[in-house]
């Protein structure tokens, strides 16, 4: 096996580096699913069709957002991990 092969290329290998674009990550579609958004968890309900999800506010009181609210405020499949110090 070859040092390019390895490394996969690159400028160092005399080729230019592949580029992979980002693309954006999609919420999840099943029902029950679980992401984490400003250190809240919400679930992915259904009901007569309509989808939305649901979790808690700062204040504790239940909070349903639709998908594009939810992708608007930022969210993550995992729950960050906290520091310790």
């Amino acid at each position: 096996m070859s040092d390019d092969a390895i490394s996969g290329g690159g400028p160092e290998a005399g080729r230019p580096a592949a580029a992979t674009p980002l693309r954006p990550r999609r919420l999840p579609t099943l029902p029950c699913s679980v992401v984490w958004s400003r250190g809240r968890a919400y679930v992915l309900e259904a009901v007569d069709g309509y989808a939305f999800w649901v979790g808690f506010d700062q204040y504790g009181r239940p909070q349903s957002l639709s998908r594009s609210a939810l992708e608007r405020q930022g969210w993550t499949p995992h729950r960050a991990e906290r520091k310790t110090a």
